[in-house]
C-alpha cells in the first residue's frame, strides 16, 4: 500500500502539471510563487469581485489614513505556526528573501542592537511591512492593478513585474508617533484585498483578530508596539518622509539608492546618530 504524500508535495506536483498541459513554460520560481499565494488563500475565502471603484484620479499623490487596524509584528525568517501558516525565508516577491536580507531578522529583543539583528547589518531596510494584496499572480499582473492601484502608470515597467514592493508607508502607533518603512511581502493571510489596500473596506477576519498590517521588529521597537498592538497608515511619497532610522540601511531603500548617486544634499539630511529603540510607555 503506497503512503500518502504530504498535500502540499500533491499540490506543487499538480500545478506544474497543469502548466505543462496548457503549453506554458513555466520556471519553478513562477510555480512557488503561485502555490505559497494559493496557501495564503485557502485561509480564508476569496474576496467578492470588485464592489468598490478605483481611487480618486485627482487624489492619486495624497493617500487617506488607515485607521485603527489590526497590527502584528513579522520577520524575515519567521517559521510557520498555527496563526502564521506560511514561513517567511520567502516573499510574495523574493523567493531568496531572507538571503538577500542577510541572514534572520531576530525578533527578539536580546538579539538586536538599535533597530537591526545584533549579529549582521541587514542588506536591506530592517523597516518593512506586508499588506494583503499581491498585483502579479501566476508570473503575470492581475486584470484590475492598473485600475486600482494609484501609482501604476508612472510605475509599470512590464507585464508581470510588481510596482508594488519597495512602496513607501507611514505607521502611526496610539499615542500619534510615525514610522516609515517599505511594503516587501503581501499578507497577513490575504494577496487580493485591494478594496481595503487601496480602497475603503476595513480588513476581513482572519486568524488575527482582523489584522490588516504586519510590520517589523524595527518598527515595533520604534513605536514601542505589542505583538498585536492597533496602528494607523497611509501610503506615502518618498518626497514627505523625514529622516529616521528607515533611512541607514538597504539595498532597496531609496534613501541609499540616492546618497550612492551622489545626491550630497539627501546624505547630509539623513545623517545622524545611531538610534536606540523608544520604551513603550504606559
Amino acid at each position: 500500500m503506497r503512503s500518502r504524500r504530504p498535500l502540499i508535495t500533491f499540490l506543487l506536483a499538480a500545478s506544474v502539471a497543469a502548466s505543462f498541459t496548457e503549453g506554458r513554460a513555466s520556471t519553478f520560481e513562477d510555480e512557488a510563487l503561485r502555490l505559497r499565494e494559493s496557501v495564503l488563500l485557502r485561509v480564508e475565502p476569496r474576496v467578492p469581485r470588485a464592489t468598490l471603484g478605483p481611487p480618486r484620479a485627482g487624489n492619486s499623490r495624497r493617500y487617506p489614513w488607515k485607521n485603527n487596524i489590526v497590527t502584528t509584528v513579522f520577520w524575515i525568517g519567521e517559521t510557520p505556526t498555527p496563526n502564521n501558516p506560511v514561513p517567511n525565508n520567502k516573499s510574495s516577491w523574493d523567493q531568496q528573501w531572507m538571503r538577500s536580507y542577510g541572514g534572520f531578522d531576530d525578533p527578539d529583543p536580546r538579539g538586536r542592537r538599535g533597530y537591526i539583528p545584533a549579529r549582521f547589518i541587514p542588506r536591506q531596510n530592517p523597516f518593512y511591512v506586508a499588506l494583503p494584496y499581491n498585483d502579479v499572480s501566476q508570473g503575470r499582473t492581475k486584470p484590475e492593478a492598473p485600475r486600482v492601484i494609484p501609482w501604476f502608470r508612472e510605475s509599470f515597467v512590464r507585464h508581470g513585474q510588481t510596482v508594488c514592493k519597495g512602496r513607501w508607508v507611514v505607521i502611526r502607533n496610539r499615542s500619534g508617533k510615525e514610522a516609515y518603512a517599505q511594503w516587501e511581502d503581501c499578507g497577513p493571510f490575504r494577496t487580493d484585498h485591494w478594496q481595503y489596500v487601496f480602497g475603503n473596506q476595513r480588513p476581513l477576519p482572519n486568524l488575527n483578530q482582523g489584522a490588516g498590517l504586519d510590520v517589523s521588529p524595527a518598527v515595533r521597537d520604534y513605536l514601542g508596539m505589542k505583538g498585536k498592538d492597533i496602528a494607523s497608515w497611509r501610503f506615502v511619497e518618498f518626497s514627505e518622509i523625514p529622516r529616521g532610522p528607515w533611512a541607514q540601511y538597504g539595498d532597496n531603500n531609496t534613501f541609499v539608492q540616492k546618497r550612492r548617486r551622489g545626491d550630497v544634499r539627501l546624505a547630509d539630511s539623513t545623517r545622524y546618530p545611531a538610534s536606540v529603540p523608544a520604551t513603550r510607555s504606559n
